[in-house]
């Protein structure tokens, strides 16, 4: 059963007007600060229970919001630590409740300590993604909007920062309003005129239909378009170095890497197994796996080695093919470029600190993206920055503008444009209006359960399971 936002928080009032809820929201690690936060209707009269203003004159219950407290922490009379209070009074908050924030050393006894304290004076322990979820019950995010804040702390570089603060923002969520509300109006115009015929209503003009339809639907394609890079940009992308024995692949991964990742030797057959690590490269991770390099052999460790190269190309989301430029192409060589056919690959050329034999036109009848570096000299790293931007579709990516961050948004999204394009194939086959005004609707409760107007239960249960506790 799907509810409506307000149903949904009509719902759940009755527990938000009956509970404060407490976490500890730093991370259960070690730090120099720690907090934990309550939220709710008794978070000043719980907090105060257990925290004593230095001042005798000020109470946690009289202050102002948005104002800090020096004092301690005790449970049960006993002083646990000094601490800082911040108070931040409803609406004006995170979760739109009454927040109290109590700052203390951050040790994890401490911290246990101090949790045990405010859920003994009469909060109950926040359920993942509880504070942000009532900041969506009350009307301070949107559903897009906490999935945003979701993907800003799990974020794992610049860019992927980036869209996670847009979203966050809000970026997302106007980007669908708009299509919305041109969804809307466009609904609205065909609902009065077919139920509504005494009444004079203005027919849809054709260019207006037309234009709302392919406006809107053209708007998702966008969407949609990017939706592949954003996920690379955010989980990074399996990578695979392959080549023959002695092409580089150790060295590439050492240099990407920033350290000795990888043994190097001359001795062919040196790497036997997958090393593996993760790297920024650009505003893209990278996960590396520097593979055995792929030639015929006897010796059955490295034969295993050879498979697993084999079976990791498979599987990659880009390659990295190296050749050895002081070498002319080799079988093995040559081999490797008849496998790389319809991959996602680019043709690292290494070694051109050193004398040139390779013949290069054969590469490049073969790979569209080619790049010439030398891994010993740390040389061309960022033509292979830019050409891995360009080869997974990076470069043109507008995190500012909103981009679609999980596979729930896909599929609202995807079935939204499904529904348009209905619209557009009634429409064009001269089927009556009803039909246009049907599947225009359809588009509209996608859109709404994108953004959590309109989601159901199961849905919004769902997204903030995925939080951690404290947030």
């Amino acid at each position: 059963m799907k509810l409506s936002f307000f149903e949904i928080r009509e719902k759940e009032e009755f527990v938000m007007e009956q509970t404060t809820i407490a976490a500890i929201s730093t991370p259960h690690a070690m730090g120099g600060i720690g907090i934990v936060r309550l939220s709710g209707p008794d978070a000043r009269a719980i907090a105060a229970r257990v925290f004593i203003p230095k001042s005798s004159r000020k109470t946690l219950k009289d202050v102002p919001g948005y104002t800090a407290l020096y004092g301690r922490v005790q449970e049960d009379g006993q002083e646990l630590d000094d601490a800082i209070a911040l108070v931040f009074s409803a609406p004006k908050s995170y979760t739109g409740e009454d927040v109290v924030e109590l700052s203390c050393h951050g040790g994890l006894y401490l911290m246990q300590r101090v949790l045990r304290a405010v859920l003994d004076a009469g909060a109950v322990p926040a359920q993942a993604g509880e504070f942000t979820k009532r900041a969506f019950l009350n009307g301070k995010l949107s559903l897009t909007q906490a999935e945003g804040v979701m993907d800003l702390i799990a974020s794992q570089g610049e860019q992927a920062a980036r869209a996670a603060l847009s979203a966050r923002d809000g970026a997302l969520f106007q980007r669908i309003e708009q299509v919305k509300q041109d969804l809307l109006a466009l609904s609205g115009h065909l609902s009065a005129w077919i139920d509504f015929p005494e009444e004079d209503v203005p027919e849809l003009s054709e260019q207006e239909l037309s234009g709302t339809l392919c406006k809107s639907a053209g708007e998702l394609e966008d969407l949609l378009a990017s939706y592949d890079a954003g996920q690379l940009m955010k989980n990074g992308v399996e990578t695979a170095i392959v080549g023959r024995p002695n092409v580089g692949k150790s060295t590439l991964m050492n240099l990407l890497s920033g350290r000795e990742k990888s043994i190097v030797t001359d001795i062919p057959g040196t790497t036997r197994d997958i090393v593996e690590n993760s790297v920024h490269l650009g505003d893209v991770i990278l996960h590396l796996y520097d593979t055995a390099g792929i030639r015929q052999t006897d010796d059955p460790v490295e034969q295993a080695g050879v498979q697993r190269a084999k079976d990791k190309i498979e599987t990659a989301q880009l390659i990295l093919a190296l050749f050895d430029s002081s070498q002319e192409l080799s079988e093995e060589d040559r081999e490797l470029v008849c496998s790389m056919q319809g991959r996602p690959c680019i043709a690292v050329v290494n070694k051109s600190d050193l004398e040139q034999k390779m013949d290069f036109s054969y590469l490049q009848e073969h790979f569209e993206n080619l790049v010439s570096i030398s891994a010993y000299q740390k040389t061309g790293v960022e033509q292979l920055t830019e050409c891995v931007h360009r080869v997974l579709g990076m470069i043109n990516l507008d995190t500012s503008s909103g981009i679609l961050a999980n596979e729930r948004q896909r599929d609202c999204a995807k079935r939204a444009l499904d529904a348009l394009r209905e619209a557009k194939d009634a429409h064009r086959m001269g089927i009556t209006l009803d039909a246009v005004g049907v599947e225009v609707q359809s588009a509209l409760e996608a859109l709404m359960e994108l953004t959590g107007e309109q989601a159901s239960e199961r849905v919004i249960d769902e997204v903030f399971s995925k939080f951690c506790v404290g947030k």
